[in-house]
């Protein structure tokens, strides 16, 4: 079924066309992944299906009852709002139980002998139970617990970018919806948070339409592909896998056809120039057709990177660590670490957000100074720093002479020179935009010239923080590509799976009991983690019992109030529950050949046994504390 349905799209910006009257439809539990280069309006037509911007033409049609979820690139609050407000916000009546049921119970947990709050937690307990809204708090408080959101009552001003993030993706998964739309969902999020992400999407009840640089979540999240190309829509059945090969197909033949077209367009051309008189009807339409086959705009072809381009010559000392170590704020990132990296390595940093990866790079890099030990720079390494932060760039340079900046020329391997002409062509910048000026581009493409600029210094180590944040697919593929041929040494930070596998062979990784040095891929590393925490569980299984021994209990003796009214209340949730799965069964027995009838069911028993999992469990913590009070 159809939940929306879009039609004619046209929007322009600048002289550029995003939509040019594209068309689409979205059904039920669709999954959609939205890709195209930076620039071609990603972004843009989703802020026109969420509401927040407008398009010039076309139309937009949904039913009155739709409702949507958005998590956009970049989030705006309001001043002052709470981080509890934002994630429970909206006029829906589950949100709106679960908003107040919230407060009233951090009012009770202020006073709890305050008689009227006890009165008033009740009264909100029964409006959670009118509303059905238990098995949401409880998938609610899982997700908040996933995505380390903690800080329920603090202003969402206070936050950092990535907390910010987290607090916007908790509300967009929390938020009832017929469509969920992600816009770069895997910014600031570990690799351990993605995988978890992807096992949650695939249970989402209602359609996902996302934008993510993450190849790898792509192709486990998608089942569908948009791809924004020059105003057009191209749609594909299939995850990022087949849209590749799809693509190519499509590529192949267009300019297959314009190859014909080439060829058509010589004969008329010859016939014209033979002076054949065009006296009758059919001569001036076969004149006039001529005229529209020279101003036919065939297929643009993309040129591939250059992969024989030099660098610096680069000698058998690159960088040596002895003893690195750095605190902040008393907390020690990196202690005792000894590192040699050696001419042509490829080496992958790894870790939690915060674990100090970028920390690594800037002492290796004589940005920041150890606390103890020192870092050794050969002296022939001439290092390219591409970093998450890059506001140093004058808006007002058009991006020809941004480029040129850096360097006119460069010179390949085989001593051949490449322009920076033809280097911003290489990297997805045309001949005509290269004389538009830096303000007028995108987060994303500024971000692939900042890159390209910093190759263009033909460095001969290159250091790269999160390189893959906010870059397009298309450009993610030049970049592997260029950097695997790179001639000299790569470390890098990232958190892109997809990325790792391709560009580097050695690891390093803050793991939270050290900095711990793995050889192989980063799916080497993945499945080497797995295989030792399954050995792990086997040995924990066949380990021999043990009579207990007394250890000094920190568990509470007594129950708060907030604790004896779930406990009063949580037997009849349990058994509401077993109910609920039960029926859930049976109606998908009655289901009979209605497969897509099935499939709901069957996912909402899912979710129905997730919180009657999670409420026997929470009633096996309460009745533990229940014992040790009769005890007393």
């Amino acid at each position: 079924m159809t939940i929306l349905d879009v039609e004619h799209l046209y929007k322009t910006y600048g002289d550029k066309t995003l939509f040019d009257r594209i068309s689409f439809t979205i059904s039920e539990k669709e999954r959609i992944g939205l890709i195209g280069v930076n620039g071609t309006g990603k972004s843009s037509l989703l802020n026109v299906i969420s509401g927040m911007d407008s398009a010039e033409g076309g139309s937009i049609r949904h039913a009155n009852t739709f409702r949507l979820a958005y998590l956009p690139q970049t989030p705006t609050f309001k001043p002052g709002i709470t981080v509890m407000d934002y994630i429970y916000g909206g006029r829906s009546p589950i949100m709106t139980a679960l908003r107040h049921y919230e407060r009233a119970l951090d009012e009770l947990d202020a006073d709890p002998a305050n008689a009227a709050r006890q009165e008033k937690l009740l009264i909100e307990q029964q409006k959670m139970d009118a509303a059905g809204a238990w098995d949401a708090e409880a998938s609610a408080k899982d997700i908040l617990s996933r995505l380390g959101v903690q800080a329920f009552h603090v202003p969402v001003a206070t936050l950092s970018g990535g907390q910010k993030k987290r607090v916007a993706l908790a509300r967009a998964l929390i938020q009832p919806a017929d469509l969920l739309i992600l816009d770069e969902p895997t910014n600031h999020l570990d690799n351990e948070t993605i995988e978890w992400l992807e096992e949650a999407l695939e249970q989402y009840l209602g359609a996902i339409l996302l934008v993510t640089h993450d190849r790898y979540f792509l192709n486990r999240v998608a089942r569908r592909i948009f791809e924004l190309d020059h105003g057009r829509l191209y749609r594909y059945d299939g995850n990022y896998e087949v849209f590749l090969e799809k693509k190519a197909a499509r590529e192949e033949k267009e300019q297959a056809d314009e190859a014909k077209h080439r060829n058509r367009l010589r004969r008329e051309l010859a016939w014209l120039r033979r002076g054949a008189r065009a006296r009758s009807t059919k001569q001036k339409a076969r004149v006039e057709r001529v005229h529209q086959m020279m101003n036919h705009k065939g297929p643009e072809i993309k040129g591939a990177v250059e992969m024989s381009i030099g660098a610096s010559r680069l000698g058998k000392k690159v960088i040596e660590a002895k003893g690195l170590t750095k605190r902040f704020d008393g907390q020690t990132l990196i202690r005792g670490l000894d590192l040699l990296v050696t001419p042509g390595e490829r080496l992958g940093i790894i870790g939690r957000n915060g674990s100090g990866k970028t920390t690594l790079l800037n002492l290796l890099a004589k940005r920041l100074e150890p606390d103890d030990g020192n870092v050794t720079i050969g002296e022939t390494v001439k290092i390219g720093y591409y970093t998450q932060d890059h506001t140093e760039m004058d808006e007002s340079l058009r991006i020809i002479d941004y480029i040129r900046e850096a360097a006119e020329v460069l010179t390949t391997a085989d001593g051949r020179k490449i322009t920076a002409e033809q280097m911003l062509e290489r990297f997805l910048f045309s001949r005509p935009q290269q004389y538009t000026y830096i303000r007028k581009l995108s987060g994303g493409e500024r971000k692939r010239l900042y890159l390209l600029r910093i190759l263009m210094s033909e460095p001969n180590v290159l250091f790269l923080d999160e390189p893959t944040n906010d870059l397009d697919t298309e450009t993610l593929t030049i970049l592997e590509d260029y950097l695997r041929q790179f001639p000299g040494t790569i470390m890098a930070v990232s958190h892109d799976r997809y990325f790792l596998d391709r560009v580097v062979t050695r690891l390093i990784a803050f793991e939270e009991d050290g900095i711990k040095r793995f050889e192989g891929s980063y799916s080497d590393y993945i499945a080497e983690k797995k295989k030792h925490r399954a050995a792990e569980r086997q040995a924990e299984v066949r380990k021999p019992s043990q009579p207990a021994q007394k250890k000094p209990t920190t568990k509470k003796k007594k129950l708060t109030f907030k604790e004896q009214q779930e406990w009063n209340g949580i037997e009849d949730r349990i058994s509401a529950l077993e109910e609920q799965v039960a029926a859930l069964k049976k109606e998908i027995e009655q289901a009979g050949s209605d497969a897509e009838k099935a499939q709901s069911l069957y996912e909402r028993q899912q979710a129905a046994e997730k919180a009657l999992d999670q409420a026997i469990d929470r009633w096996t913590e309460l009745s533990l504390i229940v014992e040790a009070s009769k005890k007393e």
